[in-house]
C-alpha cells in the first residue's frame, strides 16, 4: 500500500503524517491489518528495537473520588464493586512496588484517586517515593495524583520522582461529554506543569468510549504537540456501575489499528499498552508488541490483569526482550533534548464507518481483589 510506505518513511524521519493519513490507518480493512502492523512495526523497531519496558502500578488510594469521569470505576457515584481504601503508608507502598520490580518492572507508577493532591498529600507521596528509591537502586518512579497546583510538580521532582502521568483521555471537542467536574484545559495545564518542572511527561488516551475516528486522531495529534515522553493507550474497561458500562465498541483488530496510528503519529515516543489490553486485545496481545514498546505488568488500579508470568512468557514467545534497568528507553535525540529519567543520570479514506458494538464480555472484567489495600499477594 502506498499509504503504508509513506507512513513508514515519515515515521523513520519523525515527520508528522497528515490527518487524512492517520484517519486512513483507522479505516483500513481486516484484510490489510497484518500489513498495517508490519509497517508500524518497522517504525517501532527503528526507535526501540525489540525491547519492551515493564511498568507496575501501585494504587495508593482507591475509590471515593469526587470527580465524575464517566469511564472510571472510582468516580463520584460509581456503583462498581471495587476496593476502597485510604492512603497506603510508605512502607506498604514500597512493599507493593517490590513485587512488581521483582517481576522485571523498570518503572513504578504511584496512583491516587482524587481531583488532585493537597500539599500534605504531596508530602505523603514524597515519603513514599523516597522509601521506594532507597530500597531499589535504579528504579524509575512516576506519580499520577490528578491535577497539580503551582509548585507541586517541583516538589515531587525534588523528592525523586522521574515522571508525572496525566492523560488527556479524549479529544477536546468531546471532553465535556465524558467529564464535567474539570476541563480538558485543566489536564493540558497539568502536563505542562510536569514538563516545566523537569519531570518526564506521561500522557495518553482511552479508546472505546464511543468516540469517532476524528476524536481519536484529534487527541493523538494533541499529544504529539504536548510531546510527552510516554503515551499510555488505554482501552475502556466497561465496569458495571459506571455510565459507560454498555460501551463494548472495541475489537482486537480496532485496537491494533489504534495502536498503529499512535505509533505513526508519535514514532519516537514510548507507546504503552495500558488498561484493558486483556479485555479487548485478548489473544492478539502479542501482535500489539510490534506496535508498542511498553506495557503494564500484572494488575491495574481496580481491575486484575493477566498473571505477571504470562506477560513475561508472551514477551519472550513473541521474540521480544524485557528492557533492563540500565538500558535507555528513549532514542538518543529525545534523551539529549531533556530525557525522561529512563537513562543514566536522569490514500485517505475519510472517516471509517462507526464500529458495530462488540459483544459484551463482562466475564473478562475482573475487579482487583489482591495486592495494595488487601492482605493477599499482588500479581507481578
Amino acid at each position: 500500500m502506498d499509504l503504508l510506505n509513506t507512513l513508514v518513511d515519515k515515521g523513520l524521519r519523525r515527520e508528522l503524517p497528515t490527518r487524512d493519513e492517520a484517519l486512513a490507518v483507522l479505516a483500513t480493512s481486516d484484510d490489510e491489518l497484518l500489513d498495517v502492523v508490519a509497517a508500524a512495526g518497522k517504525v517501532r523497531r527503528q526507535w526501540f528495537g525489540r525491547r519492551v519496558k515493564l511498568n507496575y502500578l501501585v494504587n495508593l488510594k482507591s475509590g471515593l473520588c469526587p470527580e465524575d469521569c464517566s469511564y472510571c470505576s472510582q468516580r463520584l457515584g460509581s456503583k462498581a464493586g471495587i476496593l476502597k481504601y485510604t492512603w497506603l503508608k510508605p512502607d506498604q507502598a514500597s512493599e507493593a512496588a517490590a513485587a512488581g520490580l521483582a517481576g522485571g518492572a523498570k518503572r513504578v507508577c504511584l496512583v491516587a484517586s482524587g481531583r488532585g493532591p493537597t500539599d500534605r498529600d504531596v508530602d505523603r507521596v514524597s515519603d513514599t517515593i523516597k522509601a521506594i528509591k532507597d530500597q531499589n537502586e535504579g528504579v524509575e518512579v512516576c506519580a499520577c495524583l490528578g491535577l497539580l497546583s503551582d509548585g507541586q510538580a517541583e516538589r515531587l521532582r525534588e523528592a525523586g520522582a522521574d515522571a508525572y502521568n496525566h492523560n488527556l483521555n479524549t479529544s477536546e471537542g468531546t471532553y465535556g461529554d465524558i467529564t464535567t467536574t474539570h476541563t480538558y484545559a485543566d489536564r493540558v495545564d497539568t502536563v505542562q506543569k510536569a514538563h516545566a518542572a523537569g519531570l518526564s511527561a506521561c500522557s495518553g488516551l482511552i479508546a472505546g468510549m464511543g468516540e469517532s475516528d476524528e476524536d481519536l486522531v484529534d487527541v493523538v495529534y494533541a499529544l504529539r504537540e504536548l510531546d510527552p515522553d510516554s503515551i499510555p493507550v488505554n482501552f475502556l474497561i466497561p465496569f458495571e456501575g459506571t455510565p459507560l458500562a454498555k460501551e463494548w465498541n472495541l475489537t482486537p483488530q480496532r485496537c491494533l489499528r489504534i495502536l498503529a496510528m499512535v505509533r505513526f503519529v508519535c514514532p519516537d515516543a514510548e507507546v504503552r499498552i495500558a488498561g484493558g489490553r486483556e479485555v479487548h486485545l485478548r489473544t492478539m496481545q502479542p501482535l500489539a508488541l510490534h506496535l508498542a514498546n511498553s506495557i503494564f505488568l500484572g494488575d491495574y488500579l481496580t481491575s486484575e490483569g493477566q498473571a505477571g508470568k504470562a506477560d513475561l512468557d508472551m514477551i519472550a514467545d513473541a521474540g521480544f526482550e524485557v528492557e533492563r534497568t540500565e538500558q535507555v528507553t528513549l532514542p538518543e535525540h529525545r534523551v539529549t533534548a531533556g530525557g525522561c529519567g529512563s537513562h543514566e543520570g536522569g490514500g485517505a479514506c475519510g472517516s471509517a464507518p462507526a464500529p458495530q458494538p462488540n459483544e459484551a464480555r463482562t466475564d473478562l472484567v475482573a475487579v482487583r481483589r489482591r495486592g495494595a489495600g488487601t492482605d493477599l499477594a499482588p500479581n507481578a
